[in-house]
């Protein structure tokens, strides 16, 4: 179907709100599977795109592609200092061909947010938006070499983990050269190679460099499938093609990490309340039901064996409950599920008794501090200074102000509260009605006492002023009823037409 399905297969992987484990699951296994585009037209590009003949910025270039796929494809070659690299070329008229895409998807989104209850629960035009934009950062090549650059520094304390660095000079927006990462991937890792190297250390490295890039750095590699994560011959992990990055913010950073931690220690109500923060709640939103279905969820995580937790699955099933129950999560709590599940999958290749919930718990600590440390750098000092001195700088004006204020008697609270008129006029009505009801009380009192008084004037053979008594009485209850319900169905009227 072209290279923009792939594409957006590979987006929906990552939207566990809008798909069940499942499918999601299956969509995270697709990668791009595309015929080779001929080398007289790499020769073509790379010519054009580095202003000089390929022999001029390369000793060595290989005319057979190492990896194909839907946006470009890899070649190996050798810089003419010696540096064996890997150089990405983009298919020619590629990105004519995902705009058309682009424009019928869009109108598709549009249709169906318009006409469909999904589409207005779930935005469809918005994730064709972010689609759009994420697609157009993927298509030029010096935004992945900035970011294999930033991902490189970020994680240089992690010495069983490498990131190829880029050559900028040999680097433009349809060419990438990076360093050549000799190693397999590491669904093709055989038995014996699995003996000699240490799996259960590369998983545990592994899995603390994604939380440190998600919940410290803020930006993580968001597409570790295994045809993205190698095993190099001298025994590291290795992290391709950072076309696809995710960005989480501070705040965001924080949200994360309490809900991580929630759930790897079975507090579902805990991570119930994370996600109505820092989701959007639609009208149709049921609290109590959303928080017992967590609770179930992360339950029965913590009674599941080791060798069967799997804490991007559990992410994916907390968003889509979380879609189900009305509430819209951010983008970035759906793609650290992607990225955990597919991290999942890669750590227990590395290890099967791999247990994720128990390294979150041991690196919650380091994280917060490393958060921490990250908060008291120089810019955030210096800030914070200046802050500083613009509160000491104009605190005795504000203080003089207040002070003339009082003295001159024109300072003023104001309580927003409930609407103080409304309530007296309640009030009076209740009043007024019990007034109102004492009165055929008090002649229905009086009219039995003059019953015992004689009377030439009777009524029915009864005292007549007793009995004009009980009448008025009757009369002035009747009376009173009616104005209730007359009174009690104008207010309702009134609210109604509110």
């Amino acid at each position: 179907m072209g290279p923009i399905y792939v594409k957006l297969g590979q987006v929906f992987s990552s939207r566990g709100d809008l798909l069940p484990a499942s499918y999601v699951k299956a969509l995270a296994r697709l990668q791009d599977h595309n015929q080779p585009f001929s080398y007289a037209e790499v020769v073509e590009t790379v010519e054009q795109e580095l202003g000089c003949r390929m022999s001029k910025a390369f000793q060595e270039f290989e005319e057979k592609p190492v990896a194909t796929a839907s946006l470009g494809q890899v070649h190996r070659a050798v810089l003419h200092n010696g540096r064996p690299v890997a150089v990405k070329i983009q298919r020619p008229n590629i990105r004519k061909e995902i705009g058309e895409d682009i424009e019928v998807l869009s109108d598709i989104a549009k249709f169906a947010d318009e006409h469909t209850d999904a589409g207005r629960r779930y935005q469809f035009v918005g994730i064709m938006e972010e689609f759009h934009k994420n697609l157009v950062r993927e298509l030029d090549y010096t935004q992945e070499a900035r970011n294999l650059a930033r991902v490189g520094e970020n994680l240089q304390e992690f010495h069983r983990i490498v990131v190829p660095q880029p050559v900028m000079a040999y680097s433009t927006s349809k060419v990438l050269t990076m360093d050549y990462i000799q190693g397999k991937k590491i669904t093709s890792i055989g038995p014996l190679r699995k003996m000699e190297m240490n799996g259960a250390e590369l998983a545990e490295e592994l899995f603390r460099a994604y939380l440190n890039q998600i919940l410290v750095d803020g930006i993580f590699h968001a597409d570790p499938h295994p045809g993205n994560v190698f095993v190099t011959d001298d025994g590291r992990v290795a992290l391709l093609d950072l076309g696809m990055v995710g960005h989480v913010s501070a705040p965001m950073q924080e949200h994360l990490l309490k809900l991580l931690i929630a759930i790897s220690d079975g507090r579902g109500d805990e991570a119930a309340d994370i996600a109505v923060k820092i989701g959007e709640t639609l009208e149709d939103f049921d609290a109590m039901s959303f928080c017992k279905r967590v609770t179930d969820l992360v339950t029965s995580q913590q009674n599941a064996q080791v060798k069967d937790i799997n804490i991007g699955r559990v992410m994916l099933d907390f968003a889509h409950i979380s879609s189900e129950s009305a509430i819209r999560m951010p983008s970035e709590l759906t793609m650290l599920s992607k990225t955990l599940l597919n991290l999942d999958d890669i750590g227990t290749a590395l290890d099967p008794d791999f247990d994720p919930n128990a390294s979150i718990r041991r690196h919650a600590g380091e994280i917060m501090q490393q958060r921490l440390l990250k908060s008291i750098s120089l810019g955030n000092l210096v800030t914070t200074a200046m802050e500083a001195q613009e509160f000491a700088r104009e605190m005795p004006g504000r203080v003089n102000h207040i002070l003339d204020m009082v003295a001159k008697n024109q300072v003023k609270v104001k309580v927003d509260a409930f609407d103080e008129g409304t309530l007296i006029e309640g009030f009076q009505k209740v009043a007024n009605r019990i007034t109102t009801g004492l009165v055929p009380a008090a002649l229905i009192l009086g009219a039995s006492m003059l019953m015992r008084v004689p009377s030439h004037f009777e009524i029915m053979g009864y005292p007549g002023l007793a009995m004009l008594c009980f009448l008025g009485a009757t009369g002035g209850g009747f009376w009173l009823i009616l104005t209730i319900v007359m009174s009690d169905r104008a207010v309702r009227r009134k609210a109604n037409t509110k």
